[in-house]
């Protein structure tokens, strides 16, 4: 019972260390512009505008896709420096026996 227990309490405490995560992404932002397209968006990838000025989806698509590309890359830094690697490796199952 106290092993269930135990599971329990480190379960909530990954869920509220992820839900620390999610919010420390969602606060800090990130613009981009590619081929005239400009893309402001929050390290958890949620999207806040778009602004095309008149672009071909095509430059829209590619812009999209750099700004998505360095968004990963800033918000693995950011985790990375909150968690560190045994905590990443812990809550994806990582390590262990």
């Amino acid at each position: 019972m106290f092993d269930k227990l135990q599971q329990l309490k480190e379960l909530k405490k990954m869920r509220d260390e992820a839900m620390q995560i999610q919010r420390t992404l969602d606060s800090e932002t990130l613009e981009v512009e590619k081929r005239g397209v400009k893309i402001k968006l929050t390290l958890a990838q949620r999207f806040i505008s778009i602004e095309a000025n008149g672009k071909s989806e095509e430059d829209i698509i590619e812009a999209v896709n750099e700004a998505v590309k360095e968004s990963q890359k800033r918000a693995a830094k950011k985790m990375q420096g909150m968690v560190g690697l045994e905590g990443l490796k812990g809550m994806f199952g990582g390590g262990g026996s």
